[in-house]
């Protein structure tokens, strides 16, 4: 595969009511942040370069800015040191963990309902997600906003904003260059209240709820996903998909239509 290429996720376009033009900007920023928050593999690690250049044909933004903070850290770094801080990061430490449901529920059955109704929001809007995630991993839930809009897609993202401030902190505090990826996210969305500040504080101090039981029906789903507290172990990482740059060289004047949906729709778009 060319290492010309740009990293976007796309199984088809909901109507939101956004300008066209808008609606593709933040579709794009969305799709970004996806991209750069999965595990940094061969084909990601190929095509820093050309990630960078889209970071750096967004239009001027809070978002556009911490996401060029990253991608220049991103660019620079061995590939194999990329991966190693990755683990490190999202996979060994509870409280920078991409699973979004987590910090609400912690381990107890109520996650296992959050992770079915999840599921169903993305059937109901027609979309599978049939890489073998689960239904709350950040890009995952990045990649949904992105192609079903800001009232519908984003839904979620802003449900658990308490927990995406609770990874930017974390990932503060561990001075990871991954805080710029969660900042850029968080200035897509509401700002976060002073409630929710201090729920934040309390959820760091003393973790989410813990119970030893009743984790089905989302216990068989995939290896480790609901361990006994303290040895939280995630699934595998999903691998990204892969699309052909529009240009070589220039910035795009409009983000790149998504390719042809590769999921079977379950419900009217």
């Amino acid at each position: 595969m060319s290492a010309r290429t740009v990293l976007l996720r796309g199984r088809g376009r909901r109507a939101t009511r956004l300008t066209p033009r808008e609606a593709r900007e933040r579709s794009l920023l969305l799709r970004l942040i996806s991209l750069l928050l999965q595990y940094p593999d061969e084909e990601l690690t190929a095509a820093r370069d050309e990630l960078a250049d889209e970071v750096r044909c967004l239009q001027p933004s809070p978002t556009a800015r911490q996401l060029t903070a990253f991608t220049d850290w991103f660019a620079a770094r061995p590939a194999d040191a990329l991966r190693a801080h990755y683990v490190e990061t999202f996979d060994l430490r509870r409280k920078s963990s991409l699973y979004l449901t987590y910090y609400l529920h912690g381990d107890t059955r109520r996650r296992g309902m959050a992770l079915l109704t999840l599921n169903r929001r993305y059937r109901a809007a027609g979309w599978r997600a049939d890489d073998g995630e689960l239904p709350d991993h950040l890009p995952l839930v990045l990649e949904f906003a992105a192609l079903a809009g800001p009232e519908t897609g984003e839904a979620p993202l802003r449900q658990h904003r308490r927990g995406l401030a609770l990874i930017h902190r974390a990932l503060t505090d561990a001075d990871s260059p991954y805080r710029h990826v969660l900042a850029a996210l968080l200035a897509l969305l509401p700002p976060v209240t002073d409630a929710d500040l201090r729920a934040v504080a309390e959820l760091a101090a003393q973790g989410p709820p813990r119970e030893d039981i009743g984790l089905a029906p989302y216990g068989e789903y995939g290896s480790g996903e609901f361990a006994p507290p303290g040895t939280f172990a995630p699934p595998d990482q999903a691998p990204p998909t892969l699309m052909p740059a529009p240009s070589p060289h220039a910035c795009p004047s409009a983000p790149p239509s998504p390719p042809s949906p590769s999921s079977t729709p379950e419900g009217p778009r």
